[in-house]
């Protein structure tokens, strides 16, 4: 090649005319219906955690052979459960077929494994003016969860976290929390 084409090339090649750059246009309004949320106890999420790999092969078996055409694509860990990200949204038979795989697995205690639900939509509920200090000691977010379970306004409510207390100002005596619904 002479000089002259290998200039043409390469001017060519830097030219940024009629190039567009890729975009990436994904926006996520909410929690996606793809995921199956199972709340468990710490101790099983951890024993599924250290072999979240064969787990996953071991419930798209499981759903194969139960000619569902539902597919795992990873687990990930929620602070009171795991989160089962799927292909598409699975429906009734599909999750009492996950949570009964899951029950399953050596040394989950299956007890602890409440029944799988999908992702519902998520509010989120700020209290201020609490006392950050009271005779019972200081406010936790155990203290928090026990209160909103006893109260009729969110008997059908599930907290989507722990909540979170941060104090007013260092000199105040009051507390604000927030909590996931």
């Amino acid at each position: 090649m002479s000089a002259d084409e290998v200039g043409k090339i390469l001017k060519v090649k830097n030219s940024s005319e009629g190039k567009k750059k890729p975009k990436l246009n994904m926006t996520t309004r909410g929690p996606s219906r793809k995921e199956v949320i199972i709340p468990m106890t710490k101790s099983n999420t951890e024993l599924i955690m250290k072999s979240v790999h064969k787990q996953i092969t071991n419930i798209n078996e499981h759903l194969k052979n139960s000619n569902s055409d539902i597919i795992v694509d990873f687990i990930r860990l929620l602070n009171n459960g795991v989160i089962i990200t799927t292909n598409r949204p699975a429906n009734a038979t599909e999750l009492s077929r996950i949570e009964n795989f899951l029950k399953k697995i050596d040394n989950i205690d299956p007890i602890s494994i409440e029944a799988p639900r999908l992702p519902k939509s998520k509010s989120y509920m700020k209290i201020v003016r609490l006392p950050y200090n009271s005779e019972l000691g200081t406010i936790t977010s155990d203290f928090i969860e026990g209160v909103l379970k006893e109260m009729h306004l969110f008997k059908d409510a599930t907290l989507a976290s722990k909540p979170r207390i941060i104090k007013a100002s260092p000199k105040s005596d009051k507390a604000v929390v927030w909590v996931d619904i």
